[in-house]
């Protein structure tokens, strides 16, 4: 089921993949009678396990057997088990009659995750979660010829068997600022936190600035401190005129700097990243009324939370999408793919890319989610969307 095809039609089929109100397909098996008279009393058949994600490995020759390497434990417990959970659910949505899906918790050590998923045979593992724990797993699987398709957004880890499915604050940064250019907007400045996303993003922020005509005429650092970042902000302001200046952090820190930003009735435009999409209290802040930020569209999550909320009895973290998405994923490859076979790489890099509850997404050479992303504005009403996201994808 869900095998992915060439052109339009088969490309719509899977389309109907991502509505969250999909019925799992039911399969009936009936056994033959032989003719002899009387026929000897049969023993009972085996019990197969059913459920989609869970411990443990049933002997199963029609199935592709898939690893999802996820934290089930410690502090990353509830994003783990999350990210499991919209698994199971895009198993059951999908019908899932090729795939057979094993959990094993990295947070008891990747390495050991690894080793026994490839030798209980798995051929494709979704995960691990952490940039380090993909470091560790990866010559592993590659070593075994089995792909990684991983939850982080690290990028330093993508490439060489090892695809990401998270979400890139450097898309985010290029799309938002390629909007302000075309606003008229050329001169911006950047706060950004210590750390490695901080990082990223200033080098997102130089990099999309440049490609776009404009230039970043201050970029500042801050260690999310109250008085760092009123310093941080002050240096931006000393800097003299820019047309928009990039918030790269979440909500919380957004709606601090905002005032200290619009202070003295300066009017540039406020932008931030994906991490705002999951913060609607931004619209609270009389202070945050005009920004921006870039993300893709929430209205398929949305519908995906409120069924795992039904099911579970609690919401997810909002990373559990891209477990869903890896399914859906999977399930389309599954098609194709031999049971025994490698998994197929090459259906990784489908130029017309996949479907999923994020939207459509496919991946480059360089192993990172490409994304159609939306820009948003924040108002006193909520967040709109002021341009949204492409039809599909360049060629």
């Amino acid at each position: 089921m869900a095998e992915a095809g060439s052109g339009s039609q088969h490309r719509r089929n899977f389309l109907r993949l991502v509505g969250l109100g999909l019925t799992a397909f039911l399969a009936a098996c009936q056994g033959i009678v032989p003719k002899t008279a009387p026929p000897p009393k049969a023993p009972p058949p085996p019990t197969e396990e059913t459920r989609p994600v869970g411990p443990g490995l049933p002997v199963d020759q029609e199935r592709h057997r898939i690893a999802l390497l996820v934290p089930m434990s410690g502090a990353n417990a509830a994003v783990g088990q999350s990210i499991a959970n919209a698994a199971n659910l895009a198993l059951l949505d999908t019908g899932g009659a090729k795939v057979r899906i094993t959990t094993y918790d990295t947070a008891t050590g990747a390495s050991a995750a690894a080793q026994k998923a490839l030798a209980d045979g798995n051929r494709l593992f979704l995960g691990p979660l952490l940039a380090d724990d993909v470091r560790i797993v990866a010559p592993q699987a590659r070593g075994a010829g089995v792909p990684i398709i991983s939850f982080s957004n690290d990028m330093s880890v993508a490439g060489n068997g090892v695809y990401l499915m998270g979400f890139s604050p450097a898309q985010s940064i290029d799309r938002v600022v390629r909007y302000a250019r075309s606003q008229g907007m050329t001169k911006f400045a950047g706060l950004m936190p210590t750390g490695l996303y901080g990082r990223n993003a200033s080098n997102a922020l130089i990099h999309s600035a440049d490609a776009a005509g404009g230039s970043v005429v201050s970029l500042q650092t801050f260690d999310r401190s109250a008085k760092s970042l009123a310093a941080a902000i002050g240096r931006i302001k000393q800097a003299g005129d820019y047309d928009a200046v990039l918030i790269a952090d979440g909500g919380r820190i957004a709606m601090q700097a905002a005032p200290q930003i619009r202070s003295g009735g300066n009017t540039a435009r406020i932008m931030g990243t994906e991490l705002w999409a999951t913060e609607p209290a931004l619209a609270n802040s009389p202070a945050m009324n005009g920004a921006w930020f870039a993300s893709v569209t929430e209205s398929n999550y949305r519908q995906l939370a409120s069924k795992y909320r039904a099911r579970f009895g609690k919401l997810p973290y909002r990373l559990s999408s891209l477990g869903y998405d890896a399914v859906l994923l999977t399930v389309r490859i599954a098609g194709q793919w031999k049971v025994g076979d490698r998994f197929p790489v090459k259906a990784l890099t489908s130029r017309d890319g996949f479907a999923g509850v994020d939207g459509p997404f496919r991946f480059g050479s360089d192993g990172i989610a490409e994304r159609a992303l939306a820009v948003h504005q924040i108002g006193s009403g909520g967040i709109t969307t002021v341009s949204p996201p492409p039809s599909g994808f360049a060629k």
